[in-house]
């Protein structure tokens, strides 16, 4: 007898819908999964055949064939464990269901419970745009699951409870969708800008950087505050949206880091990668392409340590997703597009002692080598940087000051302000914040006085600024034109987004 069951399958951060079609046959016991599987999809017979027998049901000892359609599109991981035993119960005629509406997700335990799957979040928002009436998860992943809205959501613990509900002698539990959000716990790894002695240029720059959106780096000393500083920018980011948190949630729930308690990430993502990270752990990559760590701070930080010591490739290749928002990776199988709209924040020291220019330490590194150093870092993908600062040396008597500066919700209120300015300017568009416009909106939105154009004018020929350059410029100085609730850039605004000018210590 032949039976059909819907599942799907990830591509990127996407699913295509799969049809598990099961046939049993007279013949020698065998049991065959085609339709391009990988090892765990094949390791699947044996799960599915423990399962089924310590569920109580029987297992046919007849030569069963089962093909994931279309068979064209490769199959991994676990997932498919619970639709291909669906399948065989039903052509088995072990359970008498209609099945056509359902789509199937989950991994099963030798003793048939099921365990938790990646990817369920863009794999039910699949269902809803096929149609689909409900999808069967497993219970770990019901609260995940019910963040899309209008699809019914049947959480199940087990094979046996799963059988008992398709032949409609138990009841299955509905998870409701959770519309309000819940509260979430207070992040442990952010620091408080009113922690943080002293640096306060460099806390205007990080509401700078926060208010638009901007990229930047930290050039100082060793144990200036540059990683302490980095870490407070979080703390004064704009609350995400539900878009923007599903697209971030979606990107962890295919990577398999979505927290267990945790159905939706609602907190901006902070990353920190080392420096020894690989080109595919950074960008994203493998067999089968997963999100890198650019994509997983998507709407977020990734911070950028010792930002000299990372590899002038995996700089190199941060250059396209800086400029376009996302990467896309390709394989033999196809190609995947992941979204990569993040800020970049580096720290570096200005030379391998770390002392280069300090009035307070002697460098102890020759000049060529200081130059080596800094030569590290392209001028190409510096020129993509909008906000780079110095971090001073800091004083006795400001680390001795027991009073608290101002804290981070207050800067995050200016800094919430700034981009409901930029969301209602870029109302109908793509656009989410300064950073992300192009030369032709910059020419469309960007409101200068004369004084402000005489400024850069100035600007542009003494410091031979490139076109790339003179548009951050605009784009940074609307974004300080934000902060002060102005709808046209003037001088003071222009002046501050110059002195921000990436460049290199000589």
């Amino acid at each position: 007898m032949l039976a059909k069951v819907r599942t799907g399958a990830i591509l990127g951060l996407d699913g295509a819908m799969v049809e598990v079609e099961v046939d049993i046959a007279p013949g020698l016991p065998n049991f065959f999964i085609v339709g391009l599987p990988d090892a765990a999809v094949q390791e699947a017979k044996e799960r599915v055949r423990a399962a089924i027998r310590n569920s109580g049901g029987t297992f046919p000892m007849k030569r069963i064939v089962v093909n994931l359609a279309p068979a064209d599109l490769k199959k991994a991981g676990p997932a498919y464990d619970l639709p291909i035993a669906v399948g065989i119960l039903m052509a088995s005629e072990q359970v008498n269901a209609n099945a056509v509406d359902t789509m199937f997700l989950g991994e099963l335990s030798l003793d048939g419970s099921l365990r938790h799957t990646n990817g369920v979040l863009p794999l039910v928002a699949l269902a809803h745009g096929e149609g689909l009436d409900k999808v069967i998860v497993p219970e770990f992943d019901a609260r995940e699951a019910s963040l899309i809205e209008g699809i019914k959501i049947i959480p199940i613990a087990s094979l046996a409870q799963l059988v008992g509900y398709l032949q409609g002698e138990v009841p299955a539990p509905e998870c409701k969708p959770e519309t309000a959000p819940r509260p979430s716990a207070p992040p442990t790894n952010i620091t408080d800008l009113a922690d943080i002695k002293g640096q306060e240029h460099v806390k205007r720059a990080l509401e700078v950087a926060a208010a638009g959106g901007h990229n930047m780096i930290m050039c100082g000393p060793p144990g200036s505050g540059k990683t302490l500083l980095a870490r407070a920018l979080p703390s004064i980011m704009p609350p995400m949206t539900n878009g923007e948190a599903l697209e971030v949630t979606k990107i962890y729930s295919v990577s398999g880091l979505l927290p267990a308690d945790t159905p939706m990430i609602r907190q901006r993502p902070f990353r920190s990668p080392h420096y020894t990270i690989s080109n595919a752990g950074l960008v994203g990559g493998g067999h089968f392409p997963r999100p890198g760590e650019i994509s997983l701070s998507h709407r977020g930080v990734l911070f950028l340590d010792e930002l000299p010591e990372f590899g002038h490739s995996l700089l190199e290749v941060l250059r396209q997703p800086l400029e376009d928002k996302v990467v896309t990776i390709s394989r033999a199988q196809g190609r995947v597009t992941f979204p990569s709209s993040f800020m970049l924040v580096g720290a570096m020291n200005p030379c391998p002692c770390g002392y280069y220019g300090d009035p307070f330490h002697k460098c102890t590194c020759p000049s060529s080598l200081v130059s080596r150093y800094q030569r590290r870092i392209s001028g190409p993908f510096i020129d993509r940087v909008d906000i780079f600062v110095e971090v001073p040396h800091i004083d006795y008597e400001k680390l001795a000051d027991v009073r608290r500066g101002e804290t981070s919700a207050t800067v995050q209120g200016r800094v919430t302000a700034a981009r409901e300015r930029q969301l209602k300017r870029f109302r109908g568009t793509r656009l989410t914040s300064n950073a992300e416009m192009t030369p032709a909106e910059i020419r469309e939105l960007c409101k200068v006085e004369a004084s402000a154009q005489s400024l850069l004018q100035a600007a542009m020929k003494q410091l031979y600024l490139s076109a790339r350059a003179f548009h951050r410029i605009l784009k940074l100085s609307l974004t300080i034109a934000d902060l002060e609730n102005s709808d046209i850039i003037k001088a003071q605004h222009v002046a501050e987004a110059i002195q921000y000018r990436p460049r290199r210590t000589e």
